[in-house]
Protein backbone atom coordinates (compact mmCIF):
# COMPACT_ATOMS: atom_id res chain seq x y z
CA UNK A 1 0.00 0.00 0.00
CA UNK A 2 1.28 3.90 -1.00
CA UNK A 3 1.88 6.01 2.09
CA UNK A 4 0.20 9.06 2.76
CA UNK A 5 3.73 10.85 2.09
CA UNK A 6 3.98 9.06 -1.44
CA UNK A 7 0.70 9.78 -2.81
CA UNK A 8 1.05 13.62 -1.73
CA UNK A 9 4.23 13.93 -3.42
CA UNK A 10 2.47 12.13 -6.13
CA UNK A 11 0.16 14.70 -6.07
CA UNK A 12 2.07 17.62 -5.46
CA UNK A 13 3.90 16.03 -8.62
CA UNK A 14 1.16 16.28 -10.81
CA UNK A 15 -0.28 19.77 -9.71
CA UNK A 16 -3.29 18.21 -7.76
CA UNK A 17 -4.58 19.41 -4.34
CA UNK A 18 -5.83 16.33 -2.68
CA UNK A 19 -8.13 15.56 0.50
CA UNK A 20 -6.76 13.52 3.21
CA UNK A 21 -9.94 10.92 1.97
CA UNK A 22 -8.65 11.37 -1.05
CA UNK A 23 -4.98 10.31 -0.55
CA UNK A 24 -6.20 7.48 0.94
CA UNK A 25 -8.61 6.56 -1.99
CA UNK A 26 -6.27 7.39 -4.31
CA UNK A 27 -3.35 4.73 -2.17
CA UNK A 28 -5.84 2.22 -2.50
CA UNK A 29 -6.34 2.98 -6.30
CA UNK A 30 -2.23 3.33 -7.18
CA UNK A 31 -1.68 -0.55 -5.37
CA UNK A 32 -4.91 -1.68 -6.86
CA UNK A 33 -2.97 -1.09 -10.44
CA UNK A 34 0.15 -2.20 -9.61
CA UNK A 35 -1.02 -5.90 -8.48
CA UNK A 36 -2.82 -5.95 -11.40
CA UNK A 37 0.56 -5.02 -13.57
CA UNK A 38 2.07 -8.04 -11.40
CA UNK A 39 -0.53 -9.99 -13.19
CA UNK A 40 0.29 -8.94 -15.87
CA UNK A 41 4.22 -9.49 -16.18
CA UNK A 42 3.48 -12.72 -14.62
CA UNK A 43 1.82 -14.27 -17.84
CA UNK A 44 4.48 -16.44 -19.43
CA UNK A 45 4.62 -14.65 -23.51
CA UNK A 46 6.91 -17.36 -24.39
CA UNK A 47 5.02 -18.88 -27.00
CA UNK A 48 4.04 -15.25 -28.54
CA UNK A 49 5.59 -15.08 -31.58
CA UNK A 50 6.52 -11.24 -32.79
CA UNK A 51 4.35 -11.71 -35.87
CA UNK A 52 1.37 -11.16 -33.62
CA UNK A 53 3.23 -7.87 -31.52
CA UNK A 54 1.80 -5.51 -34.30
CA UNK A 55 1.04 -5.07 -38.01
CA UNK A 56 2.46 -7.90 -40.49
CA UNK A 57 4.95 -6.86 -43.25
CA UNK A 58 3.49 -8.70 -45.57
CA UNK A 59 0.30 -6.86 -45.60
CA UNK A 60 1.20 -3.66 -44.82
CA UNK A 61 -0.92 -1.22 -47.06
CA UNK A 62 1.04 2.24 -46.95
CA UNK A 63 1.61 4.29 -49.83
CA UNK A 64 5.52 4.78 -50.76
CA UNK A 65 6.23 8.80 -49.32
CA UNK A 66 6.56 10.94 -52.17
CA UNK A 67 6.29 14.54 -52.34
CA UNK A 68 3.57 15.61 -54.38
CA UNK A 69 2.10 19.14 -55.64
CA UNK A 70 1.09 21.84 -53.04
CA UNK A 71 -1.36 24.66 -52.80
CA UNK A 72 -0.35 28.13 -53.76
CA UNK A 73 -0.09 30.82 -51.23
CA UNK A 74 -2.57 32.88 -53.24
CA UNK A 75 -5.36 29.60 -53.84
CA UNK A 76 -5.02 28.73 -50.01
CA UNK A 77 -5.27 32.49 -48.95
CA UNK A 78 -8.57 33.18 -51.61
CA UNK A 79 -10.01 29.90 -49.43
CA UNK A 80 -9.32 31.42 -46.21
CA UNK A 81 -12.79 33.49 -44.95
CA UNK A 82 -10.62 36.16 -42.67
CA UNK A 83 -6.99 35.85 -44.26
CA UNK A 84 -5.34 39.07 -44.93
CA UNK A 85 -4.22 38.76 -48.79
CA UNK A 86 -1.39 42.51 -47.98
CA UNK A 87 0.77 40.26 -45.66
CA UNK A 88 -0.56 36.72 -46.95
CA UNK A 89 -0.98 35.46 -43.78
CA UNK A 90 -4.02 33.49 -42.04
CA UNK A 91 -6.46 35.18 -39.10
CA UNK A 92 -7.67 32.63 -36.69
CA UNK A 93 -9.48 33.15 -33.71
CA UNK A 94 -7.45 33.17 -30.29
CA UNK A 95 -7.11 28.96 -28.69
CA UNK A 96 -6.45 30.52 -25.12
CA UNK A 97 -8.07 32.52 -23.09
CA UNK A 98 -5.83 34.90 -20.86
Amino acid sequence: MFSHDEVSRLARLARLELSGEEIELFGRQLDDILTFARQVEAVDTSGVTAATLGPDPATDTLRDDVAGGSLGSDTALAQAPAADRATGLFKVPPVLNG
